[in-house]
């Protein structure tokens, strides 16, 4: 009786071993990663602390080691989050005013290239964010991303004068990315270093608040892997329909990520409804997000038929990647509108013979006249 438990036993464990082996080799790329960094930090195969360091004016965080053992393009290779404070031990207002991520060797003594850098997210809670300075009437309006530093555009600051206000013991969230595009012989460990930059919240300084405009392109949700066709040649073809799908009130479905075929192309899509003007304002900052084989990124006014903005990208002859990301950073800025209508265009030249993914983010910084102010009266008591 018990040699037949163990007989089952063992049968049963190789079943779930097999099936699990099966299941893992058919997930995405993404998800195959997001699996073998949670065995490795969990296992302790590989360095799995957070190294934090807390200065006047500067908080740093030096992620635990991720792992490229492969070909990771955008979206896809392995990742770390967490919340983090920039000083839990004050309560001080201050204004974050520059972003910078750099990889770095497991070691965290040697700079690696910035090509080992997908994107670096922090986000705010805007629940806690809001309702501290009874803006209640804010949370939820929008997903709370504070900003994006990725490939390209690895650091930056915002103009002078200018900042986004938090307290330091406040909650804010940070998720960073690898990339890889061209390497695929060698396995080895990053890691990567984020600093947010901040000063002391002095009447000078003036408040800005983000948002996020991107691209999204229509899809046919019942055959979403079709792609373009005949029927329906506007649509394109989605990287996955899970992540970076939406659909608009005429129950369209968009996709945010999507494959671009060889050649030149360009895409253009309204943002006005993303931007969600309640008065005028003014542009003092935008940073980039934008995949490899991006030309150009251009925020435009269509009731004035201008460009504002364009950002220029500088890809790699030699590999695949960018170089270079241009971005926006104005003192004086440039005034947006409520009553008028804006459009990111998108130009790309795809230089391989084989399809490729992309996605086109602006995380613009506007003056806030609202919170300015909240901090008059806060400045006042």
């Amino acid at each position: 009786m018990k040699a037949n438990v163990l007989k089952y036993s063992v049968l049963l464990v190789l079943a779930v071993i097999m099936l699990g082996g099966l299941y893992y080799l058919n997930l995405p790329n993404r998800h195959k990663a997001i699996i073998k960094t949670k065995l490795r930090h969990g296992l302790g195969l590989v360095d799995n602390s957070w190294n934090v360091v807390y200065e006047d004016s500067q908080t740093a965080f030096i992620t635990p080691t991720l792992v490229i053992d492969g070909i990771y393009k955008s979206m896809e290779g392995p990742k770390v989050m967490r919340a983090f404070q920039l000083d839990p031990s004050r309560a001080d207002l201050v204004f974050i005013t520059g972003f910078t991520t750099e990889a770095l060797s497991p070691t965290e003594v040697d700079n690696l290239s910035d090509d080992y850098i997908c994107h670096t997210n922090v986000d705010y809670y805007d629940g806690e964010h809001y309702s501290r300075w009874d803006l209640n009437h804010r949370i939820g309006m929008q997903y709370p991303r504070l900003t994006s530093m990725s490939h390209g555009i690895e650091s930056y600051n915002l103009p002078k004068g200018y900042g986004f206000p938090v307290f330091t013991n406040e909650n804010l969230f940070l998720s960073t990315q690898t990339l890889n595009h061209n390497v695929s012989e060698e396995v080895f460990g990053v890691k990567h270093k984020i600093s947010l930059n901040y000063s002391e919240a002095v009447e000078s300084l003036k408040p800005l608040y983000s948002k996020t405009i991107f691209i999204m392109l229509p899809y046919d949700k019942d055959n979403p892997f079709e792609g373009p066709s005949d029927e329906n040649p506007n649509a394109c073809l989605p990287v996955e329909t899970k992540n970076h799908s939406y659909v608009n009130e005429n129950g369209q479905a968009l996709s945010g990520h999507w494959v671009i075929f060889p050649g030149e192309a360009e895409y253009s899509f309204d943002v006005t409804a993303q931007m969600q003007l309640q008065d005028s304002t003014s542009l003092h900052h935008a940073a980039i997000h934008v995949h490899p084989f991006t030309e150009s990124l251009s925020l435009v006014d269509k009731t004035m038929n201008s460009i504002l903005f364009e950002s220029r990208a500088q890809n790699y002859r030699d590999k695949i990647g960018l170089e270079d990301v241009s971005y926006f950073s104005s003192s004086e800025g440039i005034m947006l509108y409520p009553d008028h209508r804006y459009e990111l265009v998108l130009k790309v030249n795809n230089t391989t013979g084989i399809d490729q993914d992309m996605m086109a983010s602006m995380f613009i910084f506007l003056y806030d006249k609202e919170m300015d102010e909240k901090l008059k009266a806060f400045h006042d008591k």
